[in-house]
């Protein structure tokens, strides 16, 4: 039986970063296998770009494998499998010593000496990475991914389902379609409220696994921002302006907040609690502690942030227009390469929640509808490059539904210039997108064609003739500037 591409590619990725022995643990997200590297040393960069199906490999905290949508899921699947354990479980550690037991029955005297040697200065190049004090941007940036990674399929279809519901109110109101669908739109509001409106008590979960905490108390944190149980006849008061606190005030941030120092507390009560009362004592008084300064303390300060944080961005967009635009469309790839996008999840959450929409997504959408025109410009211009241009066959269907990582790292990055004039283009059609003004997305989801069910009501042409604008503004600026020779000249699939 042949092997399956997926199988393939496990088995190569495995090969390419020293076998399974030196992964610490594997993720992943819609286009990427995330892996945890214990000794960097035995990982082959260049021997795992070489690999028939992967797109790009991105070294931050993890090393990231990319491999494409769909793909990721059953590569990453079939990698677990064979190790014998779950998405973000730790690898057991002891997976090559009976394979190197019996290889190490056939070498000779100096050969043992010379696995001895590197196996110590392996040991003392991990010692001395320790002692080098990670960036807090990354660190920051790695647990903003790691909390909202494993949301984004649910923001995706439930953002979509929202989308469709929006769109049939609208037929409803309008009279084009009768009554009787006002149950099925009901219906698919339930489905969307499921991720969005308990969305704290997911984020508070996540955010505990990340921290350190018991998922179960990191979702009651979330839970208490929700403010069940209140009366609204009596409410509780914010303490420092005595006004009446809101369910939700301070969105996820507060909640992130507030889980970080309950993983801190519930660290420390481990350790001073007796151990014979510690189930009962430790989760009481950090739900206790944590609760009450999240309700007092975290809600109505950081209502406040998320509040100037959100205005803020409404007030750039509305003076800036164009050229924030502009602006915002050409340096989002950028951030993309570098990771840096991450922190705006939270952000176009939050401006969901204040405003019904964000205004920053339909914006920075257009980074990839630019990178599609410049792949477009590279298919018609390097024809004789056949390796090329089979890999833009492959790319363009998820690049037009906004999923960019393909195009990023196996056409437009490796080529360099390509990567400069999609910039541009994306810069165009952030420009148009942000002229028109007040062009938003109700849910978060992919970008490109994918994300038009969910732009706001009355501003979808906007956001479709932004779509064109960098669409066409990649192309010129490709065919015209950023085609490489190199790039030109003719080569046969291998």
């Amino acid at each position: 039986m042949a092997e399956k591409k997926e199988e393939r590619l496990a088995r190569e990725i495995y090969a390419g970063v020293g076998g399974p022995q030196n992964v610490e643990k594997l993720i992943h997200c819609m286009t990427r296998v995330r892996m945890t590297i214990r000794d960097d040393d035995k990982v082959d960069i260049e021997k795992l770009k070489s690999i028939d199906g992967v797109l790009g490999v991105v070294q931050e905290d993890t090393l990231q494998i990319v491999v494409g949508p769909g793909l990721v899921n059953k590569v990453a699947q079939v990698m677990i499998d064979q190790v014998g354990v779950k998405l973000g479980q730790e690898f057991p550690t002891d997976l090559g010593e009976k394979n190197q037991a019996k290889t190490d029955s056939g070498l000779t005297e100096h050969q043992k000496a010379k696995a001895e040697v590197t196996e110590k200065a392996a040991e003392y190049k991990a010692e001395q990475k320790k002692k080098i004090k990670p960036s807090k941007t990354k660190a920051v940036l790695k647990s903003i991914s790691n909390i909202f990674v494993p949301l984004i399929p649910a923001f995706v279809g439930a953002g979509l389902i929202g989308g469709i519901a929006a769109v049939l109110s609208n037929m409803l109101v309008a009279g084009d379609i009768s009554k009787s669908w006002n149950e099925f739109i009901t219906v698919l509001n339930v489905i969307k409220n499921g991720v969005f409106a308990y969305l704290a008590i997911y984020v508070g979960i996540n955010s505990a696994e990340e921290f350190g905490a018991t998922p179960g108390l990191g979702g009651v944190i979330g839970a208490v921002t929700l403010l069940s149980g209140v009366d609204p006849k009596t409410p509780l008061q914010n303490i420092f302006n005595g006004q009446a606190l809101a369910a939700g005030q301070g969105g996820i941030i507060g909640v992130i907040f507030s889980v970080w120092i309950l993983a801190l507390i519930e660290k420390r009560l481990h350790k001073i609690i007796p151990d014979s009362i510690d189930i009962i004592v430790t989760p009481t008084l950090a739900l206790l502690a944590v609760g009450v300064f999240t309700i007092f303390i975290v809600m109505p300060i950081a209502g406040v942030v998320s509040d100037s944080l959100v205005g803020s961005i409404m007030w750039v967009l509305k003076v800036g227009g164009a050229f924030s635009g502009f602006i915002l469309g050409l340096f989002f790839l950028p951030m993309v390469m570098l990771g840096l996008h991450q922190i705006l999840t939270p952000i176009h959450i939050e401006m969901i929640d204040k405003t019904g929409s964000t205004l920053l997504l339909p914006i920075l959408a257009m980074a990839g509808a630019g990178q599609v025109g410049a792949a477009l410009a590279l298919w018609l211009r390097c024809r004789k490059n056949k390796k090329l241009t089979n890999m833009i066959k492959g790319a363009l269907p998820v690049g037009f539904l906004g999923i960019g990582e393909p195009l990023i790292y196996g056409v437009t990055l490796p080529l360099g210039r390509p990567f400069i004039t999609a910039c541009i283009g994306g810069g165009i059609g952030g420009a148009v997108v942000g002229a028109f003004g007040n062009v938003g997305a109700i849910a978060i989801g992919p970008s490109g064609v994918a994300l038009i069910p969910l732009i706001t009501n009355g501003h979808v042409l906007g956001y479709i003739f932004g779509l064109l604008a960098a669409y066409i503004g990649g192309f010129v600026a490709t065919y015209f500037f950023g085609v490489p020779n190199d790039a030109k000249k003719a080569t046969e699939l291998n």
